[in-house]
């Protein structure tokens, strides 16, 4: 069972208009604040927030209750003049919770008029998440041949294939920087890694490497997944070649 909340800012288009034509810089110096201070916020609550658009977020929120997003509705509402809208879901699959979510919010299914929070809260402490954290092996050597932007141009590709074939799988992937690359998983977490790995490495001659973590919370679920990546690493310099390594709590 996996709990999301996608925060998003509402009415930002027209608000945008307000500041002029000369507001570009504006908008991303506001974008990239209110992203720091989400995450500081869900983090601090033993979740974590992954960026979906710039003027939205999803967050994984097992555990979270309805009156812990009020307290974190009310400190963003402190911090920033725009308004913010939470739409809570919860299902087996991540993408089901996603889709629950926007039924919450599209259906006004209002948990909290004042705070502007809609959806479904399960709330529950004794669910576990897995979270996948997927990177490039031997992305180095590869930027030693091609420019920063063909790197990232060869990212983006891979992500964009990684999203559609863990969408099939009813699991939500993440692209956070660098050549890493976080899923939100299905029950089938290890069993799609290894068939995604296979196609990737058949179809681009790329080789990828995927730590896995199980938790019933998303912070604990991504540092088992990052100490699975470690490992991995650690094997690789001694020789001993792993592209999937799980770790659970």
């Amino acid at each position: 069972m996996v709990q999301l909340t996608i925060i998003k800012i509402t009415g930002y288009g027209p608000w945008t208009l307000t500041l002029g034509s000369d507001r570009e810089h504006k908008l991303q110096m506001l974008q990239a604040s209110l992203y720091k201070e989400i995450q500081k916020l869900f983090s601090q609550k033993e979740c974590l927030v992954f960026l979906n658009r710039f003027d939205e977020f999803f967050a994984v929120t097992n555990g979270l209750s309805l009156q812990d997003h009020v307290a974190i509705q009310q400190k963003l509402a402190q911090s920033f003049e725009i308004q913010l809208s939470m739409a809570i879901g919860h299902d087996n699959s991540p993408f089901e919770a996603n889709l629950r979510a926007h039924e919450g919010r599209k259906s006004k299914i209002v948990l909290d008029s004042d705070h502007r929070i809609f959806g479904f809260v399960d709330g529950k402490k004794d669910h576990p998440v897995k979270i996948l954290h997927m990177d490039v092996d031997g992305l180095t050597s590869v930027s030693k041949i091609k420019s920063p932007y063909e790197v990232s141009s060869m990212m983006f590709t891979l992500y964009s294939k990684m999203l559609e074939f863990f969408l099939k799988k009813k699991s939500l992937t993440f692209f956070i920087g660098g050549d890493n690359f976080m899923i939100i998983s299905s029950e089938n977490g290890k069993e799609n890694a290894e068939q995604f790995i296979d196609l990737i490495k058949k179809e681009h001659g790329i080789v990828l490497n995927c730590g896995i973590g199980t938790a019933k919370t998303a912070r604990d679920a991504v540092k088992l997944a990052t100490q699975s990546l470690d490992k991995i690493r650690e094997l690789r310099k001694t020789g001993k070649k792993q592209q999937i390594l799980e770790l659970s709590c």
